[in-house]
């Protein structure tokens, strides 16, 4: 199968490069750099791609033999390692966040569709000074750096055309594409095959721990089908969860005709976490609860390996590539222990979630799953900011019900990426009952997205707000105040910590 291979040098975007090929129906790769001498030349590799990533070529040699003779386009970092390698220069400048303008200076395939000047997404601070020899500079910012450029079939752009911020950065690589001469033909779903193949494989019992929502579930249904009953389904109740929720997932795995092994465990999870203020650490807690308990299962069961519906921007996130920054240590990647010995199954960890989604509905598994808003491993420890009482858990617990339930009242739940309510320390001055009333801050945070990866506050009817707003403050009588978030992600995360 034609294959387009993304190499990554830890830039926070270089799966969501894949995964907007993987859109125009090629088939992607992502590779780190040591593996990618080999990679590139592959027959069936027609194209290349080199990612941002985080670090300055000027500081150190670039050794990597990432470039072969097939069409090649370096993005942001990427740009600037064919710019080093080549014979350009490559300096510190002012940098350029955000959406910038530039004006294309040559007609070029790369760039058909776009107009003479146009908005894309910058986050660079390092720029290309002078082009190398034999390069042809194809547009500029307003700044006057070097936004593409192009020798032969190798182009550089210092822009991120993979983020939806780029209104035409989709088109740039749709043309790429053509350029490298690939005919769409996959699919996701085509993926299904061969994952259960490989899952085929594994000998002995595997612990699958499932939370309900939509990545478990689907990484649990793979391996069922894969290994049947060696596969065991584990539901650990750590007191985190949404109201209603553990019982809806027992419900939901009965439906599926999946037996599932249920541990209450809240108890242990939240004495652990009474107090603890600091988010990493309520992650670790989490994790360190999670593997504390599982292992417990596994000696029971004699298995020897633990499967999660874990998925790329979880690992990104955490620091799971080489060069990749960490962010947040997400629950099934980098919160468990360094003891925790089981081996890791992750079926899933190459996919964003819209891809999950389409392979879920290609499982035919039920409109609740698939469409299930995403919810942090942690559960609502990470909804809380400061201090972990059971007091604020219950508060966020409340508040959160009632955001899903006034959004599904307006016909707007569906709609979006994730809703919820997060409390902190924070206290306001209220008013009930003409009696002064001191209570917690409760703010509400609804999102759109398509991976997670990029995310925008959604602008939901004010009279919506309002109501959640009103009930919030009615039901809930530690809360005074409530606020609506409106940071996008980046600079914010989706989630608080």
């Amino acid at each position: 199968m034609d294959t387009v291979l993304v190499i990554n040098f830890g830039g926070q975007y270089a799966h969501l490069v894949a995964r907007r090929i993987r859109e125009l129906g090629v088939y992607t790769e992502v590779v780190n750099p040591e593996d990618a001498s080999t990679a590139v030349r592959r027959e069936e590799v027609k194209a290349v791609v080199l990612s941002g990533g985080p670090s300055s070529v000027y500081l150190h040699d670039v050794t990597y033999d990432v470039f072969s003779n097939k069409p090649t386009l370096g993005i942001c970092y990427g740009h600037q390692l064919i710019a080093k390698k080549f014979g350009g220069v490559v300096k510190r400048g002012k940098g350029e966040f955000g959406k910038t303008k530039i004006q294309l200076t040559q007609v070029d395939d790369l760039f058909q569709g776009w107009d003479r000047e146009e908005v894309v997404w910058m986050s660079h601070q390092d720029y290309v000074a002078e082009p190398p020899p034999g390069f042809v500079t194809l547009a500029v910012s307003e700044n006057g750096y070097i936004a593409a450029m192009r020798s032969g079939n190798i182009y550089g752009v210092q822009f991120h055309p993979e983020v939806s911020h780029t209104p035409k950065g989709k088109l740039l690589l749709q043309n790429f594409v053509k350029i490298a001469k690939i005919s769409p033909s996959w699919t996701p779903e085509d993926r299904i095959g061969k994952i259960v193949k490989n899952l085929e494989n594994i000998t002995g019992n595997v612990v699958i721990g499932v939370s309900g929502g939509i990545d478990s579930t689907v990484t649990a249904v793979l391996l069922h089908r894969a290994i049947k009953d060696r596969a065991k389904a584990v539901f650990i109740n750590h007191g985190l969860f949404r109201e209603g929720e553990p019982e809806r997932v027992l419900s939901l795995f009965k439906s599926l005709g999946i037996d599932v092994i249920y541990i209450d465990a809240s108890e242990k999870f939240l004495s652990q976490l009474e107090n603890v203020v600091d988010c990493e650490e309520k992650r670790r807690i989490v994790g360190e609860v999670f593997a504390e308990v599982f292992s417990q299962v596994v000696k029971e069961l004699n298995a020897e390996y633990l499967a999660q519906g874990t998925l790329y921007p979880d690992v990104i996130e955490s620091g799971g590539v080489r060069g990749s920054d960490k962010i947040k240590s997400h629950h099934n990647v980098g919160g468990l222990p360094p003891w925790f010995q089981l081996k890791l199954i992750e079926p899933l960890r190459e996919f964003y979630k819209d891809e999950v989604r389409a392979i879920a509905r290609a499982l035919g598994l039920p409109d609740e799953v698939v469409t299930r808003h995403p919810f942090p491993g942690p559960g609502l420890s990470v909804r809380i900011i400061g201090k972990f009482t059971r007091e604020k858990l219950e508060i966020v617990r409340k508040a959160t019900k009632i955001v899903e339930e006034e959004l599904e009242r307006a016909g707007v739940y569906q709609k979006v990426w994730q809703a919820f309510a997060v409390v902190g320390d924070d206290v306001w001055v209220g008013v009930k009952g003409d009696r002064r009333s001191l209570g917690y801050i409760v703010v509400v945070r609804i999102v759109e997205s398509e991976d997670a990866m990029t995310a925008d506050w959604v602008r939901v009817p004010h009279e919506v707000l309002e109501r959640i707003s009103t009930r919030i403050t009615s039901e809930i009588p530690q809360v005074t105040m409530v606020t609506y978030a409106i940071s996008s992600k980046p600079p914010a995360t989706i989630e608080p910590c």
